[in-house]
């Protein structure tokens, strides 16, 4: 497993973050908590030091299970620990967005007796709030870090102005965004800023929710919160499917999985600090480390860009 330095903090990091968005039922249905438990324990046989989740997962569902197993099985010391705020689903009127000064403080003491530990080492805003003033959120920060409850601080799915905004009121060390051969929009705009002010770069599905693993077929049924987008079914799926196939040629030249290959993609752009591997079994972490071990050369990388444009652009253009 390769490490590197996350962003303008000390902490280094493995190129492959064990992600617990699976732990969210509401998205992706039940998972079984044995396998999981002991995926846990393979990331960490595997090199795997990173991982990231979040209070809404579940809503405080994720959480909740990471601390038991850190505190069952002394784990705490083998991760550094990165979750997110910003879903207010405590209320039974439903969940909304909330990044108020009280609420950080709470949301973070929820967060911490949930993973049963005294510190955080990173915590992102999960989205970005218009309507609290950036200064209130940094006071939030400042006393968090103050008090020794939180290392560093990180955003998610945020844009430049809105990453400046917070920069001028409290140090932003990390941003957690989409990125993937299907989903490249931050590499306009997001990544080159992240770049010139040393801020990581964590994305999140690499694979683009599975289609990118390799698993699928033109036949393949695929439900839950895929189900809205078009590239998931009918004819578009046919076309990425095929495109698929053909990128696990190029795969099995590198000796590479079809999700490896993806996956080192992502990590071969210098600004993508690790990527976040969505983990239910152990077999999917160490199928995916591998990814880490190097990256592509310019050709395969702007080959494989190539196809997965022309294929997406196709099977957009078919869709009803």
């Amino acid at each position: 497993m390769q490490y590197t330095q996350l962003g303008n903090t000390d902490l280094h990091v493995s190129r492959i973050c064990f992600g617990c968005w699976q732990l969210s039922p509401s998205f992706w249905g039940e998972v079984a908590l044995e396998p999981w438990q002991k995926s846990v324990h393979a990331a960490i046989d595997q090199g795997v030091n990173f991982l990231d989740t979040a209070d809404a997962y579940g809503d405080g569902y994720a959480e909740e299970q990471l601390g038991i197993l850190m505190k069952r099985d002394g784990l705490r010391d083998k991760f550094t620990i990165a979750t997110k705020f910003f879903w207010k689903f405590t209320e039974p009127s439903g969940r909304h967005p909330d990044t108020t000064y009280d609420y950080i403080l709470r949301a973070c003491e929820d967060s911490l007796r949930r993973l049963q530990t005294d510190h955080i080492d990173l915590y992102q805003i999960h989205a970005w709030d218009a309507i609290t003033r950036p200064d209130e959120v940094a006071r939030a920060f400042h006393k968090l870090k103050s008090d020794g409850k939180v290392r560093y601080f990180g955003v998610s799915n945020l844009n430049p102005e809105q990453i400046e905004l917070y920069r001028s009121h409290f140090e932003v060390s990390c941003l957690q965004p989409p990125y993937s051969l299907l989903d490249r929009g931050i590499e306009a705009r997001e990544l080159p800023y992240c770049l010139s002010h040393n801020i990581g770069v964590i994305n999140f599905s690499p694979l683009y929710r599975g289609l990118l693993g390799g698993k699928y077929t033109a036949d393949s049924k695929i439900d839950g919160n895929r189900t809205n987008n078009p590239l998931f079914s009918g004819e578009p799926l046919r076309i990425m499917v095929e495109a698929v196939d053909k990128a696990k040629v190029i795969a099995a030249e590198h000796d590479l999985t079809m999700a490896q290959l993806a996956m080192r993609w992502t990590l071969t752009n210098p600004t993508i600090t690790s990527a976040i591997a969505g983990v239910k079994k152990p077999e999917h972490i160490i199928g995916t480390v591998k990814a880490a071990d190097d990256v592509l050369s310019h050709k395969v990388w702007y080959q494989v860009a190539n196809l997965f444009k022309e294929a997406q652009a196709k099977a957009l253009a078919t869709a009803g």
